[in-house]
């Protein structure tokens, strides 16, 4: 299973054109407020998939707040009600520019052409597309990401506000915990992504993921492989809830 955009080459002297595979950057971001500027992303982790849902490498970081920005006293309520993953997101944070940088090179190096896989991709990406632009200059995903809610919109043939994570088919989550640390949500987004995109093109749905053996750690690694529905409808953390929460 491949799905990519035209690539030139040579064959015989001639040109041709090769399709490049796609990889599936199924991202999360953690923040302090709504929008990037104003508050500041504290961490993200993106896990990238094939389309066979290997798992291929995953990046995460913790990030400094941004100089003047400041604090969504809503958010940050939320937030003193896990404190567990408040630890997580704020040990070692590091410079924004350094981060954004070290996440272009991973991203850069990826086997195929990223794309980037949100829930919901409106929330995440606004983040992420923000922070590179800034900090770096581009982004590798250019101006577009794929956002899951609507993907299964599409694959379940049911209305948009009908397609919450607790009306999806339970078999198209693989076992996980949602920790509310972008990596360990960027993993579990990415696998049921990938279940969906199986179903999509009615084939076999992939085992689940061997996870990392430390997703939680803020890190860039390799690995060779590779719900709690209702936390959607709990959660009003702006990375994990709809706009308003259904």
């Amino acid at each position: 299973m491949e799905a990519g955009g035209p690539i030139e080459g040579r064959k015989g002297g001639k040109r041709v054109r090769k399709s490049k595979p796609e990889i599936y950057v199924s991202t999360d971001i953690e923040a302090d407020g709504p929008i990037p500027g104003p508050f500041s992303m504290l961490n993200f982790g993106s896990a990238a998939f094939t389309a066979d849902k290997e798992l291929v490498s995953t990046f995460s970081a913790n990030l400094n707040t941004l100089p003047g920005a400041t604090q969504d006293p809503k958010t940050m309520e939320w937030w003193g009600t896990q404190p567990e993953a408040w630890e997580a997101i704020r040990k070692d944070p590091e410079d924004p520019e350094v981060a954004m940088k070290r996440y272009v090179a991973w991203l850069d190096s990826l086997p195929g052409s990223p794309v980037f896989v949100g829930y919901p991709a409106s929330f995440d990406f606004l983040f992420v597309y923000w922070y590179l632009m800034r900090f770096v200059g581009r982004s590798p995903f250019s101006f577009s990401a794929l956002d899951i809610k609507s993907f299964a919109m599409a694959v379940l043939k049911k209305p948009f506000r009908e397609c919450s994570k607790r009306n999806m088919p339970k078999k198209l989550f693989d076992p996980s915990s949602h920790t509310h640390v972008g990596l360990d949500d960027a993993l579990e987004q990415g696998a049921l992504f990938c279940n969906f995109l199986s179903m999509s093109l009615g084939t076999p749905q992939r085992p689940p993921i061997s996870l990392p053996s430390s997703s939680s750690s803020p890190s860039s690694s390799s690995s060779s492989s590779s719900r709690d529905a209702d936390l959607e409808a709990q959660a009003p953390s702006f990375s994990d809830s709809d706009f308003p929460p259904l």
